[in-house]
C-alpha cells in the first residue's frame, strides 16, 4: 500500500504514535481505518480538555460519533515531569519551536510514566456504530488523524495526558525561575561579608569587566562545544512567506536563508575562537 498513512511520517513523535497503535495487533482493522482517514471520512475532530470527540462518516447517512482519551497524569506526576524537563533548557527551546525533543520519552520513563500508550488498555475509545469490535474502522481513522495533529502541534499529545501548552510553558517558566532564584540566593550567601567591612568591597562599575593581572596559561582551555547542535538547529527552518504563494519557492528560499545564516554562524564562531586565542584574523582582500 502506498497511501499517505503507510509511509513514514516526517515528525518522529507522530510516527511513534502510529507505530505504537499498529504494534497492538489491529492489522486488518487499521488497514481499513487508513482508507477512511485517507478518503476524508473523518468530518471533524475536537478537543475538550484531554478528551477527543470526532465525527466519522460511515455507510449510514448520519456520521458516527467517536470519543477517545488516554489516562491523564496526576498533578503530582506532572510536577515531577516538569521538574525533570526544566533541568534541560533544550526541551523548552524545542517545544517552543514546535518540535518534540528526541529524548522526551526518557523524562517520562524516568518518572515511572509513559507518554505514549503502553498497552491497548491505556486507550479508552467508543464509537456509536453497531460494530462491536474496538477499535472499529471509525475509531482507527481518528487514530491516524491524531497522528497528523501531533505532527502539527506536539503539545496535543501532552493535552491528552492532562496538560495544555499554556500550562506546560508556564510551569516550565516558573520552575526554571525558582531554580535561578535559589541559585542566586546561594551565591549571595556565599559572597556575604559582615557589614563592618562591606565598604572596602564597594564595586567600581567602570572597571567591573576589567582584569589587570595575567591569567595562568595552563588554566585557559579553548575547546569546541560538546554538541554540534546550534541555535539554528533548535529553531528549525525559518518560515518565509512568498508573495505568489508557491510552496516550492518558499521552501527553497527558506533553505537558502538557513545556509546563509549557518555560514554567518560558523564565521562568528571561528572569529570568537581566534579572538580568545589572541590570533589576528587573516585578511582576505575584501573585508566587510
Amino acid at each position: 500500500m502506498t497511501d499517505a498513512y503507510s509511509q513514514p511520517i516526517r515528525e518522529w513523535w507522530a510516527q511513534r504514535w502510529i507505530d505504537v497503535l499498529e504494534s497492538f495487533g489491529w492489522v486488518r482493522r487499521l488497514a481499513r481505518a487508513r482508507i477512511y482517514a485517507r478518503e476524508g471520512n473523518v468530518l471533524s475532530i475536537e478537543f475538550n480538555g484531554e478528551k477527543v470527540a470526532a465525527l466519522v462518516q460511515g455507510t449510514a447517512p448520519e456520521p458516527y460519533k467517536v470519543t477517545l482519551s488516554l489516562d491523564p497524569f496526576t498533578d503530582e506526576q506532572w510536577s515531577y515531569v516538569i521538574e525533570s524537563m526544566s533541568q534541560r533548557a533544550i526541551f523548552s527551546a524545542k517545544l517552543l519551536a514546535g518540535e518534540m525533543p528526541q529524548t522526551i520519552e526518557e523524562v517520562f520513563t524516568g518518572n515511572g510514566l509513559s507518554l505514549f500508550p503502553f498497552t491497548k488498555f491505556d486507550i479508552h475509545s467508543r464509537c456509536s456504530c453497531p460494530d462491536p469490535a474496538n477499535p472499529c474502522k471509525h475509531i482507527g481513522a481518528v487514530y491516524y488523524l491524531l497522528g497528523d495533529r501531533f505532527g502539527e502541534d506536539p503539545f496535543v499529545l501532552f493535552q491528552l495526558r492532562g496538560r495544555s501548552k499554556e500550562q506546560i510553558i508556564e510551569a516550565l517558566r516558573q520552575t526554571r525561575s525558582q531554580g535561578e532564584h535559589k541559585e542566586s540566593n546561594l551565591q549571595n550567601a556565599d559572597s556575604f561579608e559582615p557589614s563592618a567591612t562591606q565598604s572596602s568591597y564597594a564595586l567600581n562599575l567602570e572597571k567591573f569587566w576589567h582584569y589587570a593581572d595575567e591569567l595562568e596559561p595552563s588554566l585557559v582551555v579553548i575547546a569546541p562545544p560538546p554538541s554540534s547542535e546550534t541555535v539554528l538547529d533548535v529553531l528549525g527552518t525559518i518560515p518565509l512567506k512568498i508573495s505568489d504563494g508557491d510552496a516550492t519557492v518558499a521552501t527553497k528560499a527558506a533553505q537558502a536563508a538557513m545556509q546563509h545564516l549557518k555560514g554567518i554562524y560558523q564565521s562568528a564562531s571561528q572569529q570568537a575562537i581566534l579572538t580568545a586565542m589572541n590570533v589576528a584574523t587573516p585578511k582576505t582582500g575584501a573585508e566587510l
